[in-house]
């Protein structure tokens, strides 16, 4: 049984991620998972959980996020758009 480093929960089926930098961590659940290593967004803080848009070295979850945040981010738009 492996035990979430998040929450503590011991679990027959937690299962373990690598991270590229070769660190392990061991989750019961994509949310604890998710919790502990999804960047945040530097504009409203939220877990960025899709592929988020990077804009000079920065990381938001949305092209808004960056547009209000970077003055470069004037150029950034979300991949998928509304007919």
């Amino acid at each position: 049984m492996g035990k979430c480093e998040v929450c503590g929960n011991e679990y027959e089926m937690a299962f373990e991620i690598r991270t590229k930098g070769g660190g392990s961590h061991t989750f019961d659940s994509f949310e604890c998972a998710i919790h502990k290593l999804a960047p945040v967004c530097e504009h409203c803080g939220c877990r960025v959980i899709g592929h988020g848009v990077s804009v000079d070295g920065r990381f938001f979850c949305c092209a808004h996020c960056a547009r209000e945040s970077t003055e470069q981010g004037s150029q950034a738009r979300d991949a998928v758009t509304t007919a």
